[in-house]
C-alpha cells in the first residue's frame, strides 16, 4: 500500500529540494517532479518526493481525515 500526504512547504532549498512540515515533523523532499512551488504551498509527498501541488483547502480536508483516523479506536 502506498501513502502520500499533503505537507506544507516551509522553505525552498538549492538543487530542487524543499523543507516541508507535516504534523510538526520537518523533512527535506525533492521538488524534481513539480514546478512553481513556493513557501506556503502544500504538496503531496511520497517517499521523499513532492508529487504535485495541492489546494490548501483540499490539504486541510485530507489532514483532518487522517487525524480522525488516528484518533479512532481499534476494536479488540
Amino acid at each position: 500500500m502506498c501513502l502520500a500526504l499533503p505537507a506544507l512547504v516551509t522553505e525552498i532549498l538549492p538543487d530542487d529540494m524543499a523543507k516541508v512540515e507535516l504534523g510538526g515533523v520537518r523533512q527535506r523532499v525533492s521538488l524534481a517532479l513539480v514546478s512553481d512551488v513556493a513557501p506556503g504551498d502544500y504538496v503531496i509527498v511520497h517517499v521523499g518526493y513532492a508529487l504535485a501541488r495541492v489546494d490548501p483547502e483540499e490539504a486541510a480536508k485530507t489532514l483532518a481525515l487522517f487525524a480522525e483516523i488516528g484518533s479512532a479506536e481499534v476494536p479488540a
